[in-house]
């Protein structure tokens, strides 16, 4: 299964392209960033955020879209913004007949570091560990989106095996301490 992971954002847009069935590691075929100009109208900002990524759903094919919810905070026109960049991916996963799953930040964190309240350097050093990437990609808007189509493969159905890789002693899929305890040559 092929998944594209989705960190929305107004002026960056992170992607993650994440494929896994249960019987092999994890693999990222495709990561990156859409970094847009905010001397732009946010229109043809949201219309450059549909392009990008409908030329990378032409080209990866995934079998579904995994976005992150939003965060909202106490700027409401930065809430308004976001939604309507989220509107657009969306549409744009309807138009292209892939199916598109959310999920909260707190549901991706616990899924790849075993705790929901995981800080961001912790999301990135265990998104790289499950890919076997090195360098970790940056910056963070990348290894969100990475993790939020982790997060799908690890939560859709067939692939919930995978996460007995990550279990420590204490038997917490995941946790970013037993990580630790268990990997301790991997943690700088």
């Amino acid at each position: 299964m092929i998944v594209l992971g989705i960190d929305p954002g107004s002026l960056a847009t992170g992607y993650g392209v994440v494929s896994g069935d249960g019987r092999e590691p994890f693999r990222a075929l495709s990561c990156g960033l859409i970094r847009l100009h905010p001397r732009k109208s946010h229109a043809v900002r949201i219309g450059e955020i549909y392009r990008e990524l409908s030329e990378l759903i032409s080209e990866m094919k995934p079998d579904r879209v995994a976005l992150e919810t939003a965060f909202v905070g106490k700027n409401v026109q930065s809430a308004l913004k976001l939604g309507q960049v989220r509107g657009a991916i969306m549409a744009l996963s309807c138009n292209s007949g892939v199916p598109i799953f959310e999920y909260a930040p707190r549901e991706v964190k616990s899924a790849v570091t075993g705790r929901g309240g995981a800080a961001k350097e912790q999301v990135a050093f265990m998104v790289a560990s499950m890919l076997s990437l090195s360098p970790v990609p940056k910056p963070f808007d990348v290894t969100d989106a990475l993790g939020v189509a982790l997060c799908d493969l690890l939560r859709c159905g067939g692939v919930q095996e995978r996460q007995t890789d990550m279990k420590g002693s204490g038997g917490r899929s995941g946790s970013w301490s037993e990580f630790v305890r268990a990997s301790p040559d991997r943690v700088l």
